[in-house]
């Protein structure tokens, strides 16, 4: 009635500690414990969908968290070189990255399948680090697709350069259905708390910004960006 029609689950996957944003996940196929029983995690979803809500959940695949991760005692081949903002990346294109590829893919697969999510939105995509002819970011959606067929999905990418490289032109296309747009978000936070750092540096928080929004949709569209330096 209040015009709702999906909800969206911040990360579930088990992390180290008790409480947390979700976004520092170390066991990836396996809802945080605190949360309560994978059942939990079913019936919740089936009780939305009872109630004509679809459910998407926030899936992080560019890094691991630092305290609790233990693949790298397993093999080294699942982190590759360069580090994120926020902790080592994937090795998504070097020496011995199919199988990392692959256990990516299965837990998309998981996700869908185990828990009937409608979706998902991937964090962070711009510190994916992937030079191989098929993006990571497409791969993972082409299989979660392949995975639940014929049943839809809704995929969303979270990119903070809005690389619209990565959304599908129409339903017959490779990539993700939309980009997550965080201008709003950005511009809201600024006007309500006088924040400026890091990604809010370039937002106002004016007026004009949310009427250029409500018909644009995103605030930048080529602008110089000092956050990212382009």
């Amino acid at each position: 009635s209040i015009g709702v029609t999906t909800l969206e689950v911040m990360p579930i996957a088990e992390f180290d500690g008790r409480f947390g944003w979700g976004y520092d996940g170390v066991f990836l196929f396996a809802p945080f414990h605190g949360y309560g029983m994978p059942d939990d995690l079913r019936h919740f979803v089936d009780a939305a969908h009872a109630a004509g809500l679809a459910v998407i959940l926030d899936v992080v695949y560019n890094h691991l968290g630092p305290s609790g991760n233990v693949l790298h005692e397993f093999s080294k081949s699942y982190f590759a070189e360069h580090a994120t903002e926020w902790g080592q990346g994937f090795n998504l294109d070097g020496e011995c990255s199919g199988p990392v590829r692959h256990f990516m893919r299965e837990n998309v697969r998981h996700w869908l399948r185990e828990y009937r999510f409608d979706g998902l939105r991937f964090d962070a995509t711009q510190a994916l680090v992937d030079r191989s002819p098929t993006h990571i970011v497409h791969e993972l959606t082409e299989h979660g697709r392949a995975s639940v067929a014929p049943r839809r999905i809704f995929v969303s990418a979270e990119n903070e350069p809005q690389d619209a490289s990565l959304v599908r032109r129409d339903d017959t296309g490779s990539g993700v259905d939309s980009l997550w747009n965080e201008d709003w978000h950005h511009s809201a936070i600024v006007a309500l708390s006088g924040r400026r750092e890091a990604y809010f540096t370039d937002y106002l928080g004016t007026a004009h910004e949310f009427a250029a929004m409500a018909r644009w949709n995103l605030l930048y569209q080529g602008q110089w960006y000092s956050w990212q330096k382009q």
